[in-house]
């Protein structure tokens, strides 16, 4: 499946050298519409009365369809295409993040305190008081953004090396979104007990660690291990806010449709990571009736699926009819599908056995389990992961709000209670009286998500004593306020 339109995503910019007459922008400009592209920019770069150069940028719908517009540039009598530059890439030209100093150093007194002397006096300080590094370093607003690059987006293992535009990417919207100071940890190793002893070497200059695209099944032992191991949160990303934006929108799903979620059943496709977490999670708030499917078909008692953690959970702790049918049998009378799988697991016919008012949640990226085109015409609500359809349900909503009030409330760990705050955070951050099948997400850009989020997980981290800051309700952190943070 391609984009149904262009999209930045897939944007190129042209050099084209072409006569300097009228009615030749006009000719490239209709070509480019005729060939389905959208023009977003278009600059000189040079004119002299023979010819004039300019630069073009056009969003097309994937790849080959940029190559294509090229090429058809390329062919229009008196057009040179001089240069094809790609946007995205000059974006990642020498990576997205950078490191600052918050202190200008420009005279002797500065540096005598920032560094020698002046610094000794500090270390002495957190030597003795090592909690003291929560208010002298940076600890306090930093996250360690760890992978090891077994499963990345949809692309699967690529190593360490490949995922740190994805890791740099996480950090710009830890920043951008909640203030927080995020480092990308890309590990070259896949042994899960090596990955363990380099997060706790590393875990004394954070405030939080965020394990990112590390495959299943080993993602769970990594994550327990660190959790039992640690006194900071570690929150594996993947699993746990995937499963509170998906909450989220079951929550106002179940607000449209009017039923309660304790009475639907849901078919999950995908046990990994996402699948088994979001799972957990809706049981937590009170689902009852959950069946899984995986490569194995539906998930079931009496199969140990080669001690897969996520899928042995959905086949006994779910399933509560030990149904032993396949996908379109698990499908009838279904109200939610929850897909975090792949491309084509969906049919129509899959679709059409659901229940009344159902709702789709198909979220595997780049392509859904089923194009949202088939399925609307069968369904009251459908949602994807991706930003060029309505109900986006996406994890940027979750993330930096999340270790925000992890922060704010210098958290020990992450708990269930946090989550479904979370979750319930990000819900009624769409209006009661704005609420319809087509929005039941906030947008990812509204930032008043993040500070809801962060306020009620800060909340919770108190309400279930694993704060080790307390603080009046109605303090926020200095991100938050604007204004002098003097909570302890």
């Amino acid at each position: 499946m391609t984009n149904r339109y262009p999209a930045v995503a897939y944007s190129i910019s042209l050099r084209a050298e072409y006569p300097n007459r009228p009615g030749m922008l006009g000719k490239i400009a209709a070509t480019i519409g005729r060939m389905g592209g959208d023009i977003g920019a278009v600059d000189i770069v040079e004119s002299s009365r023979e010819y004039i150069v300019r630069d073009i940028t056009v969003n097309a719908r994937d790849v080959a369809h940029g190559q294509d517009i090229a090429n058809k540039l390329r062919s229009m009598r008196g057009v040179k295409v001089l240069g094809v530059s790609d946007p995205t890439f000059l974006l990642h030209s020498r990576g997205k993040i950078e490191m600052r100093s918050k202190v200008a150093i420009k005279t002797r007194n500065d540096l005598s305190m920032a560094y020698r002397p002046g610094v000794i006096r500090v270390a002495y300080a957190i030597n003795e008081e090592p909690s003291a590094a929560w208010t002298l370093t940076t600890k306090s607003n930093s996250v360690a953004v760890v992978t090891d690059g077994t499963a990345v987006l949809g692309l699967g293992d690529i190593g360490p090396a490949a995922a740190m535009p994805v890791m740099e990417g996480k950090a710009m919207l830890f920043k951008e979104l909640a203030g927080v100071d995020a480092w990308p940890i890309c590990l070259a190793t896949k042994d899960p007990d090596a990955i363990i002893r380099a997060v706790k070497n590393i875990a004394p200059g954070f405030g939080g660690i965020n394990l990112e695209d590390i495959a299943a099944p080993k993602c769970f032992y990594i994550e327990d291990r660190l959790k039992a191991e640690l006194d900071i949160p570690v929150m594996h990303d993947d699993q746990h806010c995937t499963a509170v934006v998906v909450l989220a929108a079951t929550m106002n799903m179940l607000k449209l449709v009017k039923k309660q979620i304790e009475d639907i059943k849901i078919v999950f496709s995908g046990a990994g990571a996402a699948g088994t977490a979001t799972a957990k999670l809706l049981t937590e708030a009170g689902a009852r009736n959950i069946i899984g499917y995986d490569r194995e078909g539906i998930l079931h008692r009496g199969e140990d699926y080669g001690g897969h953690a996520g899928k042995l959970w959905f086949a006994n702790e779910c399933n509560p009819q030990d149904f032993r049918g396949d996908l379109m049998g698990a499908m009838e009378g279904a109200d939610l599908f929850i897909g975090v799988s792949g491309p084509g697991v969906l049919t129509v016919e899959h679709v059409k056995r659901m229940n009344r008012d159902a709702a789709v949640f198909a979220m595997a990226n780049p392509d859904p389990e089923i194009a949202p085109e088939e399925a609307e015409p069968y369904v009251r609500i459908m949602a994807t992961g991706r930003s060029d359809y309505p109900n986006q349900i996406n994890n940027v909503l979750g993330f930096p709000g999340f270790f925000r009030g992890l922060l704010d409330s210098r958290a020990r760990e992450v708990n269930t209670e946090m989550k479904i705050a979370a979750a319930r955070a990000i819900a009624e951050a769409v209006p009661a009286n704005q609420l319809n099948e087509e929005y039941i997400m906030p947008s990812v850009f509204d930032r008043s998500v993040t500070r809801a989020v962060a306020r009620e997980v800060a909340a919770a981290a108190q309400r279930t004593g694993v704060a080790r800051r307390l603080r009046r309700s109605h303090r926020v952190s200095y991100w938050l306020s604007g204004g002098l943070d003097t909570g302890r």
